[in-house]
């Protein structure tokens, strides 16, 4: 099968070269991967951010969509011809998605929702379950409360604008000049252009920000809250000193992509809630420029990868 593997970290090192599929190990699923997808953590695990001793060769990524071809011993909830999606980082035991064939967990995987396509799907698994992980699991966000939500037109943020509408909430979102208009699009209240206007001098009262964008933002989301209110963030614990004084409950969060919230997901989907905006597609053997496009560019969206 066709695989884009690293001998080394950094994606000019990719190589596309032929193995054998992965073996699959109890309560896993083969999987002949249609689409796959890039997440800012694909780029960081690929240029060697997180170290480590790397077991080289690698096949990198995680997203997925595809058809389950093979299924190992103690699975029942998946069988052979299922259309699914979800994730196979080898962080989490999977064996790569960047690649023909896949080896993912069940406990990370679920039915593909019906009315995405299959790269559509692919672009969901990580940016869907943040959202809904942060917004149902973390906030409990409820129909007529405020929510700001920091980087609304990147992957996390597009769709946690559109699952925090869905909810009741009534959202609002910073994002650069160029995204206004597809931020409104997604049907946010009040849409800021973080390079222009101050944020905390325009909302007050509200009772959660989720933050896809770090440090830079924390301690002037912490005027925009009321007390009570929460906080959560994908990239560490927002100051969690000046939370506590100010009576606000802080949450750094670890994206925990599994069944349950992709189940979620593919509901707000199939309903027509909640639509991934894919930004570009790349097929396998592009995978160099794909990555260069991730790395230098802000899409609106996900850049995916198309193996089928």
């Amino acid at each position: 099968m066709k695989v884009a593997q690293l001998a080394k970290f950094g994606s000019e090192n990719f190589q596309i070269v032929d193995i054998e599929p992965p073996i699959l190990q109890d309560d896993q699923i083969l999987i002949g991967v249609h689409s796959a997808c890039i997440n800012p953590f694909d780029v960081k695990f690929v240029s060697g951010v997180y170290g480590g001793d790397a077991p080289f060769p690698i096949t990198a990524g995680g997203d997925f969509s595809g058809v389950v071809k093979k299924v190992e011993g103690g699975v029942s909830e998946f069988k052979i011809g299922d259309e699914v999606f979800g994730s196979a980082l080898i962080q989490n035991g999977g064996s790569g998605s960047f690649a023909a064939f896949s080896a993912a967990n069940t406990k990370n995987t679920a039915l593909k929702p019906k009315n995405a396509s299959f790269d559509e799907a692919a672009a969901l698994p990580l940016v869907g379950s943040s959202a809904t992980q942060a917004l149902e699991d973390h906030i409990k966000l409820r129909s007529g409360q405020k929510i700001l939500i920091h980087g609304g037109a990147g992957g996390i943020g597009h769709m946690a604008v559109q699952i925090a509408k869905e909810i009741g909430a009534y959202v609002a979102t910073t994002v650069s000049s160029d995204d206004v208009e597809f931020a409104r699009s997604l049907g946010a209240d009040e849409v800021i252009d973080y390079k222009t206007q101050d944020f905390s001098q325009i909302l007050k009262d509200f009772d959660a920000v989720f933050d896809t964008v770090g440090e830079s933002v924390w301690e002037k989301s912490f005027e925009v809250l009321k007390k009570g209110g929460v906080i959560v963030s994908m990239l560490g614990q927002p100051g969690p000193e000046t939370a506590k004084q100010k009576g606000i409950n802080s949450i750094g969060q670890f994206t925990q992509t599994n069944t349950q919230h992709l189940i979620r997901l593919a509901d707000y989907v199939d309903k027509g809630k909640v639509k991934v905006s894919v930004d570009k597609i790349f097929p396998l053997e592009e995978i160099r420029q794909a990555f260069q496009y991730q790395e230098n560019n802000s899409p609106n969206g996900k850049v995916v990868i198309k193996m089928k």
